[in-house]
């Protein structure tokens, strides 16, 4: 009987172990040896298709930067929502189960690493963007949109770390009556 061949991994099958050693475990935990286990693949089908470590936590950098701005694209279709609408669809985006942990993680590993830094820096400043022009749309003059652009944006980094291992529930409602808040005039 032959033995079963394990399919070609692909990048992207590297770059989800990486994500997920990310989310569960943190930037220590990211380690040759413990994503070739995460897989079932040797070093081997490793470099097949990175150089090294540095390429590969490279790649993973620049993937996840393409993945959030992929999160945020409905931001530019969501133009045409009431900006309540948008803003609250915004928040929920950028906090949901599939890349709350992720998210967190990454924000981590931008403390020590300036490259991912960057990344994080270029993402933020696209989300408070698209914030601040709900908040204009909304009827706020520039500077006053401005501040509560900022305000939201640092109060749904702050729900992002509050909310535990999982996403609560209630941070939904909590959410939307922060959300009222920043829009009462």
């Amino acid at each position: 009987m032959a033995k079963e061949r394990t399919p070609r991994l692909s990048v992207d099958s590297w770059l989800e172990a990486g994500y997920a050693i990310l989310a569960e475990e943190g930037i220590k935990a990211l380690k040759l040896d413990r994503l070739c286990e995460r897989v079932g693949a040797t070093k081997g089908s490793f470099y097949w298709h990175f150089a090294d470590m540095a390429t590969y936590r490279s790649a993973l950098v620049e993937a996840w930067g393409e993945l959030r701005d992929e999160d945020r694209r409905f931001f530019a279709e969501a133009n045409a929502m009431p900006p309540r609408e948008r803003l609250s669809q915004m928040m929920t985006a950028l906090v949901t189960a599939r890349h709350w942990t992720l998210e967190r993680a990454m924000r981590e590993w931008a403390r020590t690493d300036t490259a991912v830094a960057a990344s994080v820096r270029a993402s933020d400043q696209r989300v408070l963007d698209a914030v601040r022009r709900a908040f204009l749309d909304y009827g706020f003059d520039f500077e006053e949109a401005d501040l509560r652009a900022n305000a939201t944006f640092a109060a749904g980094i702050g729900f992002l770390h509050l909310s535990g291992r999982r996403p609560s529930p209630s941070a939904t409602d909590q959410r939307e009556r922060f959300l009222d808040i920043m829009l009462h005039r």
